[in-house]
């Protein structure tokens, strides 16, 4: 008599099965190695996805300065906005999770990029406080589904053995996005107007969904296949695992500080050391070019250290040296400006690290879920250190903002430590 199979449904052909509460999905066999140039291809389609959804983020913050004369806004509503983009993400990205594991990644990420757009026309008609806002909700729900659908795509049709790299070009890309994001729309904003900028970033994310489209087989993934004794009860089961919680703590914790540079580093450089809008502007786009550089270098690291939360830890507490060394006013105004930017380098390293680390973590199966929770905490971060940078800016105190955000940077430290001891257990 055969071997009889005790799951309830066959692996498909050619792929590695998945079991997880009466639900599969195919992905890459972990010892297939498919041709460079299909990894690479996919690779650079999530990476651009990615930088596009990093690009939404500044869409707002990076015209705080205008938005303050025209409309008469305080830092704290300015805050407040960002909040309610990164609270409608975050919810959105739980949920989202799920979606992508059901229906398949692709779908999502091309309503993602309709959403960009829809918001970048809506900032360049925004009349008020209201139009802002109706700005930050919808470019919040395009960046919800990113991680998942991301990350999703990655590990079902990138091989095993190009995964860390395959990461760290996923990290490189996003901080991309982040330093285009300046030069783009203040550079356009500057000649053109701030309305005309918005326009040209919708036509941005028009040409980016277009070449999605034109190569949607590239991005095609397997989805989750329910079984008849399925029950909605194991979709969930993977939020008992205290690990998931110590991931989301450390993307929350590892935000904030980078909340803090985005939102309010140039205003900050300007009132602290009299720096112009564009030597601060510049200042911003060197971080992120450098944390794009320390990304680059971490591929690297990742791929050699298998224990990643240290390598994550080490990273997150060099970080907030830095930070608080920005903090002190020691350094003068090009010394600011420098040692935060060597920042960025810092915490970069650490990004590729920081996915392996959320994998090893990742139950089988589980990969879109699992992935939209924890990097939710990425949202929360980025929701509540606005409004608590905003209110100590509101209060005159500049340089507290970077000692507050080196604290919470080495609380990230103590997250990774928390992820890494579940793990090796």
């Amino acid at each position: 008599m055969p071997a009889v199979c005790p799951c309830p449904y066959a692996p498909a052909a050619g792929a590695e099965p998945v079991y997880d509460g009466g639900m599969t999905t195919a992905t890459v066999a972990p010892d297939t190695l498919v041709p460079l140039r299909q990894d690479a291809t996919i690779i650079g389609l999530v990476g651009l996805a990615h930088a596009s959804s990093h690009f939404s983020h500044l869409l707002l913050p990076l015209l705080f300065p205008v938005f303050m004369r025209e409309f008469g806004l305080s830092y704290s509503e300015l805050g407040f906005l960002m909040s309610v983009f990164f609270i409608v993400s975050g919810i959105g990205q739980a949920g989202a999770g799920f979606v992508v594991d059901r229906f398949g990644a692709r779908r999502v990420l091309f309503a993602a990029e309709l959403l960009f757009i829809t918001a970048c026309l809506a900032a360049s008609l925004a009349q008020g406080y209201a139009g802002l806002l109706l700005v930050a909700v919808l470019a919040g729900l395009g960046n919800a589904p990113f991680h998942p659908v991301d990350f999703t795509i990655l590990n079902q049709r990138v091989s095993a053995l190009r995964l860390g790299h395959a990461f760290s070009a996923h990290g490189l890309t996003g901080n991309l996005g982040w330093a285009a994001a300046p030069v783009f729309l203040v550079g356009l904003g500057s000649v053109a107007g701030w309305r005309s900028a918005y326009v040209a970033a919708a036509l941005m994310y028009a040409a980016i969904l277009a070449l999605l489209v034109l190569q949607r087989d590239k991005l095609r993934t397997e989805v989750v296949v329910r079984q008849p004794q399925h029950h909605a009860g194991s979709d969930l089961a993977f939020l008992k695992l205290p690990v998931v919680w110590w991931c989301f703590a450390f993307f929350m914790f590892s935000t904030m500080t980078l909340a803090l540079v985005q939102n309010y580093a140039v205003s900050i450089l300007q009132v602290l050391h009299g720096a112009s809008l564009e030597a601060a502007t510049l200042t911003l786009t060197a971080y992120m070019l450098c944390a794009a550089a320390g990304i680059f270098v971490g591929g690297f690291v990742a791929a050699r250290r298998p224990d990643s939360d240290r390598v994550v830890a080490l990273c997150m507490g060099g970080g907030a040296v830095l930070m608080a060394l920005c903090g002190s006013g020691w350094l003068g105004a090009s010394g600011t400006m420098t040692v935060l930017a060597v920042t960025g380098f810092a915490i970069g390293i650490g990004g590729p690290s920081r996915d392996m680390m959320v994998k090893k973590a990742t139950p089988k199966g589980a990969t879109g879920r699992v992935y939209g929770t924890v990097y939710s905490g990425f949202d929360v971060g980025f929701a509540v250190a606005p409004l608590m940078f905003g209110a100590l800016m509101d209060r005159g105190q500049y340089g507290t903002t970077f000692f507050v955000a080196a604290l919470v940077l080495l609380l990230s430290v103590v997250a990774a430590a928390g992820v890494g001891r579940r793990v090796r257990g």
